[in-house]
């Protein structure tokens, strides 16, 4: 800087210059410009920090309120409900410009109660209550109060949300399909119980960031799965409890969280908001109005929470029972959508996808119980991320609530959900309403496998903390917990929960602290006389250098904890003694429940194949178009959405058909996937049977090209297939070859040769089935 830079700015402030005759870089200079501009953004630093203990104050005055950013309506409120508890159903307000198509199916977001308070699906602008209403979806939100109502138990909740979602299908009764449920994090297991005790109570499940399989992971990566054992198993959770007169504080939770990157807690969140003072206030303190929403819980729901789920893992074991009923996921029957993370150290894949690979022995499997289940994984994004990314709202979410009713329709199996950017070139462009296209690609139980996950060695392991800690918690119940209880009172817990360091914090930089009191005069004069220090400075970069270093050295400290952490764990329950002494090393014993067969389930399946092949010859041109992409589509597994957009396209074209719900839809297309499936010859065979006559033939062959060209020219195996199709709809002499491979396998790109063995057996062989003699059932 020049002398010629020297003098009053326009609000008075004078900036001294030093000499410099030649322009020569001028440390003197540098260094006074960088120690204004560093002063000025510590004091409004402080600032910040004491608006943020204010609002925390505020927000907890006001009850602490779901931290929104769109407006809503309370619709049912759980603590009138018979067995009260303290959820709420919320009806999110939308744009009156904009506002709701009713034809669409509703959307019920669930957000996690794992410490903080409800929001995090909507409390910015790009966010998954946003992606909906953009959508033109009619939306609804499960929030909940921060205190529990007393005697509230996890069953309660569980209730109360059945309740709420039943309600939600009865207001949009006319809707395209039943309420579509995302779940976030810890709400995500609750949706899935709650779906596989209710199975008929809700469409499509998107759970985002949820933990279902809590023993896995990778060695070497995921360190927060040790900590139940490190810590003795789910004693320390009761007693945690007790010493809050019964409700357990979620600020424990939020430090569990904050401790697994401690160079973010510690340095770089508060380093980011000092170094962007000017652009970062706003934003770093709509974050905090969430993340400072302590609230809390009975005893009875963390404690069934980390002995059933977090230590026990019992819940695809089938160890978790209510009122007399196992749960079993295998009783899903709504599409589950799976949105995970490579970069969520909270929930890492495995565990987001683990519990397939602990439900099913194979693809077959998965189709018996009629599911379809889809995953989609980002490569980096944080576990917070997964549900306040602005870059994952408009990418991912968008494209699972575009796609919603096309998953909703997919054939029974296991999927990849593949995003591409579109072309608007390519054949059927005009087809895709967002920025991507989609694609299903069919995947087996070894892609999981793949992934990376546990050794039978590293379950052991988990096994014996389980055992572990039901040991203590006897231990702990028997001598500890009634003196604990007796002598705990509520001001007693509740000065606990004040002086909680996650809390003390915000109390610490509030009005309530004397020395905070000139602070915002001081900011107010420093924003009318800000001098921000040029990029260039080389001061200014020596701080990021140093800030680089400092966050660097925690994270060395980090890696080195959690390799320690992780040789503890293992020396420790890997010992051939202990697991001894918890029963591990008897005979036959396992970590994990084997794979049963259920030969109940397998007669209910057959029962229901020879039911749907009694029906073979019935139907019209719904049931025969289906069967014609089915044949035609045979060898190429990945399905993409342009094809459902075109069957979307010719239902709204065609009067009569407008009405048709995808839940309709639904049930007739997965009916003639497994009429394919079981008997293909006879199922071609009877085509000709549901149509009246020759034009319903030519409509049905001009549909099926018309669905199957939206993906792109036909390729030359389709135009046979659909030449077969034409002569057997006219008794010509060239035939369908029915081939020995089920079409469901290489549609949905699973292996396997049947749904089961008994809907094999059951196969139909008389001839007169057949289109050729040589075709016969496998």
């Amino acid at each position: 800087m020049d002398e010629t830079a020297a003098g009053k700015g326009a609000d008075g402030w004078q900036t001294p210059a030093f000499p410099n005759p030649f322009n020569l870089p001028n440390p003197f200079q540098d260094a006074f410009d960088y120690g204004v501009d560093a002063m000025q953004r510590w004091v409004l630093f402080l600032d910040v920090l004491r608006r943020r203990g204010d609002q925390f104050m505020e927000h907890a005055d006001k009850g602490k309120p779901p931290v929104l950013t769109f407006p809503y309506e309370v619709v049912i409120e759980g603590r009138k409900l018979k067995r009260p508890c303290n959820y709420m159903l919320l009806r999110i307000l939308p744009d009156p410009a904009i506002g709701t198509d009713p034809a669409k199916r509703p959307f019920v977001i669930v957000d996690p109660r794992a410490g903080h308070g409800p929001g995090i699906g909507g409390f910015k602008p790009d966010s998954q209550i946003g992606t909906v209403l953009r959508a033109g979806h009619p939306c609804y939100f499960i929030g909940f109060h921060p205190e529990p109502e007393p005697g509230q138990t996890l069953a309660d909740v569980g209730e109360a949300e059945a309740f709420f979602i039943e309600h939600v299908g009865k207001l949009h009764d006319g809707a395209g399909g039943k309420p579509c449920v995302i779940g976030n994090c810890q709400a995500g297991w609750a949706v899935m119980a709650l779906s596989a005790v209710r199975p008929d109570l809700m469409g499509p499940i998107i759970i985002a960031g949820s933990p279902l399989s809590y023993w896995a992971g990778v060695t070497g990566r995921n360190p927060m799965r040790y900590l139940g054992g490190l810590y003795g198993g789910s004693w320390l959770a009761a007693l945690a409890s007790d010493l809050g007169n019964g409700r357990f504080d979620g600020a424990h939770l939020v430090g569990n969280f904050e401790k697994l990157d401690p160079a973010n807690t510690y340095w770089k969140k508060a380093y980011n908001l000092y170094a962007h003072i000017d652009t970062e206030a706003d934003r770093y303190l709509d974050f905090e109005k969430w993340w400072s929403g302590f609230f809390l819980m009975n005893g009875e729901e963390i404690e069934a929470i980390t002995d059933e789920l977090f230590v026990g893992n019992k819940m695809t074991s089938g160890g978790i029972v209510r009122n007399g009923r196992r749960l079993d996921l295998r009783n899903i029957r709504s599409p589950i959508l799976v949105f995970a993370s490579f970069g969520d150290n909270i929930t890492p894949p495995q565990q987001a996808l683990g519990w397939i690979l602990d439900l099913y022995s194979d693809i077959e499997d998965i189709r018996a119980h009629e599911q379809t289940i889809v995953y989609n994984l980002h490569h980096d994004i944080g576990h917070l991320g997964i549900f306040v990314s602005g870059r994952v709202a408009r990418k991912e979410t968008s494209e699972f609530v575009e796609n919603i009713d096309f998953i909703d329709l997919l054939p029974p199996g296991l999927y990849e959900m593949i995003l591409q950017p579109k072309d608007p070139n390519v054949p059927g462009a005009d087809l895709v309403a967002g920025g991507y296209v989609t694609r299903f690609e069919p995947r087996t139980l070894d892609d999981i496998r793949g992934l990376g996950g546990n050794s039978p060695e590293d379950d052991r392991c988990f096994a014996a903390v389980a055992r572990i800690s039901d040991i203590n918690k006897g231990l702990y119940a028997t001598f500890a917990r009634p003196s604990i209880q007796a002598a705990v009172n509520e001001p007693f817990a509740e000065w606990l929960r004040m002086t909680n360091p996650a809390r003390s914090q915000y109390y610490l930089f509030s009005h309530l602290n004397p020395f905070m009191a000139p602070v915002g005069a001081m900011a107010d004069w420093v924003r009318e006389h800000r001098r921000p220090v040029s990029p260039d400075n080389p001061y200014l970069g020596a701080q990021s250098r140093v800030s680089d270093e400092i966050a660097q050295g925690l994270d060395r400290w980090r890696d080195a904890r959690d390799s320690a952490v992780e040789r503890l764990f293992l020396g420790l329950y890997n010992a051939p003694l202990l697991q001894a002494l918890v029963g591990l090393a008897a005979p036959g014993e396992g970590a994990r429940p084997p794979h049963v067969r259920d030969e109940a389930f397998e007669a209910l399946v057959e029962k229901r194949m020879a039911e749907i092949m009694a029906r073979v010859e019935e139907g019209g041109v719904r049931e025969a178009l289906f069967r014609v992409l089915i044949h035609a589509r045979r060898g190429e597994g990945a399905l993409d959405e342009r094809a459902f957009q075109m069957l979307r396209k010719i239902r709204d074209e065609h009067p009569g058909t407008q009405h048709l719900s995808v839940d309709a839809v639904r049930a007739v297309f997965r009916e003639q996937v497994f009429l394919m499936l079981m008997d293909e010859a006879a199922a071609m065979s009877a085509l000709p049977k549901l149509l009246s006559g020759e034009k319903e033939r030519k409509e049905v062959m001009a549909l099926a090209e018309r669905v199957l060209e939206a993906s792109g020219p036909l390729t030359p195996d389709q135009r046979a297939r659909l030449r077969q199709v034409d002569a057997l709809l006219h008794n010509k002499e060239e035939r369908i070859e029915a081939e020995r491979e089920p079409p469901l396998r290489v549609l949905a790109g699973a292996g396997g040769s049947s749904l089961v063995k008994a809907a094999t057996d059951i196969r139909r062989t008389d001839a007169q089935h057949r289109v050729t003699g040589t075709a016969k059932a496998k």
